[in-house]
């Protein structure tokens, strides 16, 4: 049995810069019908050069904080899920500990692509399992397009930038969101689908080459797409299941906003109706770990999410990852 877990506050941010299909039609070589017809894409943000990754997360930290009623002064532990962090050192974490006014608390980064926020939940469940008086800000923040590759048109319309944050606690009071249930999976098999290489330790940069392609988001679209339906499904059949539930108990799915076939395709793997499902990645395009989150977020403060509500978040990203948590509003 599983320690009692609660969110206790939500908020998001979103980069100033709304960018529209029409927009990218003068930066690359695609069209609106194009990205609508595969992707349902319209518009993402892109963040400026004084928007990095840790500004946008600090700026959905305050919302979540506010949104909870706390300071930050209240927080006992910082974890951020992102891929693309201002820097490889220091942390965004730390950074967005040193921006909130604070020290000397537990601070990390987790790297999990779009399934990051979903497993900096379970972590901060852990923890509070553990430390039951903590209060723990969880934060999905991606400047996405800081890897996107603008001569890829099947990738780079995909993506926007954006942070979502979370409050975590073991108090039920003031707790207004249970956290039910939650699982984590991986296989490193099929991560060569999904990849980044550029940077790391087995593909080092070196002083004065250029930079190439191995530096940005490189997807096998077809087999990607075909792992994603397949994995967030399943884990979210696995854990409505385990919770005694059936698919007719959850009242909101919120999916990873990757593509609409792919939300779509969840939707129809899972016999569940699209007016189930929560939809904002035709606004909002690929976050990655920020996707959920931001979700999340916004399907509360639209009213979209009444109290007595279960809620199953699920996410998928490079890794492979994915992701599935079970919400009692």
């Amino acid at each position: 049995m599983s320690s009692p877990c609660f969110i206790t506050g939500i908020g998001l941010h979103l980069p100033r810069t709304l960018v529209t299909n029409a927009d990218l039609e003068h930066m690359v070589d695609t069209s609106d019908e194009w990205i609508l017809s595969r992707t349902g894409i319209g518009a993402r943000y892109f963040a400026q050069e004084d928007e990095p990754c840790s500004v946008l997360a600090y700026h959905a930290a305050c919302k979540a904080l506010e949104n909870a009623g706390l300071t930050a002064q209240d927080l006992t532990h910082i974890f951020v899920g992102t891929f693309s962090g201002d820097y490889n050192l220091p942390s965004t974490s730390c950074l967005l500990q040193d921006m909130l006014g604070l020290k000397g608390i537990p601070a990390f980064d987790l790297a999990a692509a779009c399934s990051g926020f979903l497993y900096c939940l379970e972590t901060a469940r852990a923890y509070v399992s553990l430390y039951p008086d903590a209060k723990i800000l969880i934060v999905g923040s991606e400047v996405t397009t800081s890897r996107i590759n603008f001569e890829d048109r099947t990738t780079c319309v995909l993506f926007g930038d954006g942070a979502g944050a979370a409050v975590v606690t073991g108090q039920a009071n003031p707790g207004r969101i249970k956290v039910l249930d939650c699982m984590l999976k991986a296989d490193g098999s099929v991560g060569n689908l999904l990849t980044i290489h550029g940077g790391g330790s087995a593909c080092k940069p070196v002083l004065g080459q250029p930079i190439g392609p191995e530096y940005f988001v490189q997807m096998n679209g077809r087999d990607v797409f075909k792992h994603a339906v397949r994995f967030m499904s399943e884990i979210s059949t696995t854990l409505i299941d385990r919770n005694g539930l059936t698919a007719d108990d959850i009242d909101l799915i919120i999916p990873h906003q990757a593509n609409i076939r792919i939300i779509e395709a969840i939707a129809k793997k899972m016999d569940v109706n699209m007016d189930k499902i929560y939809v904002n990645v035709d606004r909002i395009g690929n976050t990655s770990a920020a996707s959920i989150p931001i979700a999340l977020a916004e399907a509360e403060a639209s009213g979209r999410i009444q109290p007595g509500m279960k809620v199953l978040l699920t996410a998928f990203g490079g890794g492979f990852t994915w992701a599935s948590a079970l919400l009692q509003f």
